[in-house]
């Protein structure tokens, strides 16, 4: 039997071939798509419910990417040796998609609806982050799911000063700019990334280049679709509907929700009260029934009923929920050396959102190790991010970390990784508690890790601040709000989410969800403009606390000093089954490693006790010593014979002290001549000729009988 797949392949512009297969894999899911550029394969599939669940007003969109360890030829790790949970790698490719793809759905589509996606084979040179979202978008619109689509994501990269779409790994690593940028044909969506201070016109100018190649790609998606025969969407109906009642709750409620934004409030429980009261004066005047059969609906309507009210006001009034201007930052204050015992620490407020953020310095050995299919290997610069409910005033389980804060951490890690310095010898790990929240918590984040990297004595390059802004936009009058530092009900009722974080001379990260089409470019570079005024704003007030790093690392905190020694040696100061080294940390009070580097060992020690240091520094500088002759040591003796003893004159170098040369007297027994761990002057006098064992002398440094004697 043999299955004719389709297959639509074109070029991305530079000579590679990208391929899109369907009718092949996974034929019972809705859609399915296999992606191939060279070695590298993902498969796609969606699947959506053909019902949706009675009273759903949202999407229940789940966005699933797993790399298989089978597409690199290897095996996972841990004791299962199977996949398991979405590594926070996996977790934030998973968020590319989703962000991208969510806002296409129609508005009344509420049907259960998963996509999925695999990586199958790598060459581990093609990036997949930068395909995942073309390969998703594929099959959805070869499917008959409702999808205001297609859409595309691109890697843009600067590499040598000129602009490369989906660059290789090892190109990437040269890059001084880099953003994932998601678009249907028409407009922009998502974009995400770092860059080394870049200007704000460098990054428009990288987003339009990355936005031509995403029309080929979309393209190539419809062209496929044509070949399919996918026409017409299912038919569906997931929302109920009562005209009048919608008529009566924007009749009774508008003007006054449009009251309650335009006087403006800073406190979000007292506006939430004053909404509630605008709700609840309507819901009594109606009957029981009706409360009761139309509760779903009267809850839907007066929700559209307040977003229009709020958002008219600001686009009217050109005032906010809680009475700023539009680019107005609410008050600052900042900490910093808060928590006694942290090795650095600091509070930022900015309103009513709040971040306790400490940071850890730690060894080599505290560093993270990465297992995955497409990569591996160790991270020495960590940030998490937590938000726990008590931030919002709200009850919820504890149930782990989620998606929100593994890409609210990731952002702020990005924003402070390129002004990290380049000589550092620790591992370095952030951690921001979010204690309150209304807006930008992530940005929050940002000012308070910078102020906790300072507080440490981390010599970062410059202070960075991050700073949110939102969209509120009308098509029928034109009319947009550009918002600076948004409201958390700015975000929930706005048009976009706009996260920039940078220094004074430029941009390090970014991260930006458009929830409408027709994001023009001018606005988005109002948007820029606007948010580097209030990041200037924002990084004045932070100087307030506390302007450069520390001169000196806190007295508990580890220090720790490098040593470079002979590749021939690092054997001898781990020593068998690493008994040299554990006994060495155990006997000197540090953490000791060792990392090979070409022909060198480089050996870091660490300890908050100097002393321990130059004794571990001692050891090791005795283990690769080369015994000189002629040279005097400080031994000690390890075990007595009737012949001599031997003397450890060096760490791990022992060697014999003949009966004849411990002392001037000729000793016709051991006895009582020495003791057993007893230190002790002897002079490296040669070596055996034929053995190579070396010989020592302890009577040549004592004074010969006749000498005292003249003495």
């Amino acid at each position: 039997m043999s299955i004719k797949a389709i297959t639509k392949t074109f070029d991305m512009g530079d000579g590679r071939q990208i391929s899109l297969e369907t009718g092949k894999l996974a034929k019972q899911a809705d859609g399915s798509v296999v992606l191939k550029i060279g070695d590298t394969m993902l498969l796609a599939t969606v699947c959506s419910n053909k019902d949706a669940k009675e009273n759903m007003d949202f999407l229940p969109l789940s966005v699933d990417y797993q790399e298989k360890y089978a597409a690199v030829g290897s095996f996972p790790g841990g004791f299962f040796k199977r996949e398991a949970r979405l590594s926070d790698y996996e977790v934030l490719i998973s968020r590319l998609v989703d962000r991208a793809i969510r806002p296409l759905f129609p508005d009344d589509y509420h049907s259960d609806t998963q996509v999925l996606i695999y990586l199958i084979s790598s060459d581990l040179e093609t990036m997949p982050d930068s395909l995942v979202a073309l390969a998703a978008s594929a099959a959805i619109t070869v499917s008959n799911i409702p999808f205001n689509g297609p859409i595309s994501e691109v890697r843009v990269a600067r590499i040598d000063g000129k602009f490369v779409i989906n660059p290789t790994r090892t190109e990437l690593a040269n890059a001084d700019l880099e953003l994932i940028v998601s678009a249907s044909i028409k407009d922009i969506n998502m974009v995400e990334g770092e860059m080394k201070e870049c200007s704000e016109a460098d990054m428009l100018a990288a987003i339009k280049f990355a936005h031509e190649a995403i029309k080929i790609q979309c393209k190539a998606q419809l062209e496929l679709a044509e070949m399919v025969g996918a026409g017409t969407k299912r038919e569906y109906c997931h929302e109920k509907s009562d005209a009048e009642l919608k008529e009566a709750i924007q009749k009774a409620c508008f003007d006054k929700v449009y009251a309650i934004a335009k006087t403006g409030n800073d406190n979000k429980n007292i506006r939430k009260k004053l909404f509630a009261a605008v709700k609840e004066e309507f819901v009594a005047t109606l009957s029981e029934e009706t409360k009761k059969e139309k509760a779903f609906l009267i809850n839907k309507y007066f929700h559209d009923t307040e977003k229009d009210g709020v958002r008219q006001s600001v686009l009217n009034e050109r005032t906010r929920l809680d009475g700023r201007k539009l680019d107005q930052i609410r008050p600052i204050w900042s900490e910093v050396d808060y928590l006694p015992r942290a090795h650095g620490s600091a509070i930022f407020t900015r309103g009513e959102t709040q971040s306790l953020t400490t940071v850890t310095l730690g060894t080599k050995l505290d560093e993270q190790i990465i297992d995955g299919a497409f990569i591996d290997g160790k991270n020495n610069f960590l940030l998490h991010y937590n938000f726990p409910p008590f931030s919002t005033g709200e009850v919820k389980p504890m149930r782990g970390t989620g998606r929100r804060e593994v890409g609210h951490g990731n952002l702020a890690l990005r924003g402070l990784k390129k002004v990290m310095p380049a000589e550092n010898p620790y591992t370095i790990r952030i951690v921001s508690d979010i204690l309150e929240s209304n807006g930008s918590s992530s940005m929050a984040t940002v000012c308070a890790g910078t102020l906790a990297l300072m507080d440490a004595g981390i010599k970062i390059t410059k202070p960075v601040a991050g700073i949110a802004m939102g969209l509120i936009t009308d098509h029928t009058s034109g009319k947009y709000a550009v918002l600076s530092d948004i409201l958390g009900d700015e975000d929930h009722l706005g048009d976009m989410d706009f996260k920039v974080v940078g220094t004074r001379d430029g941009i390090t990260a970014c991260q930006m969800d458009i929830k409408v089409d027709g994001l023009s470019y001018e606005v988005l570079t109002q948007a820029l403009e606007q948010a580097k005024a209030g990041r200037l704003h924002i990084l004045g007030e932070m100087s307030k606390t506390i302007t450069e790093a520390r001169e000196d690392y806190k007295p508990f905190v580890p220090r720790i000093i490098k040593l470079e020694i002979p590749k021939e040696f690092i054997g001898a100061v781990i020593g068998p089954g690493g008994k040299v080294i554990q006994e060495m940390q155990r006997e000197t009070g540090t953490t000791i490693s060792i990392t090979e580097v070409g022909d060198i060992g480089v050996i870091e020690i660490a300890s908050a006790d100097k002393a321990s240091i130059d004794a571990a520094v001692a050891k090791i500088r005795g283990i690769v010593a080369i015994p000189e002759v002629g040279e005097v040591y400080k031994g000690k003796v390890k075990s007595i014979k009737d012949f001599g003893a031997f003397v450890e004159f060096l760490p791990g170098k022992e060697a014999l002290l003949h009966i004849s040369e411990v002392s001037w007297e000729r000793l016709a027994t051991m006895e009582g001549a020495l003791k057993e761990g007893e230190l002790i002057d002897v002079k490296l006098i040669g070596t055996d000729p034929k053995t190579g064992k070396f010989k020592l002398s302890r009577k040549i440094l004592l004074p010969k009988p006749e000498e005292k004697a003249n003495a």
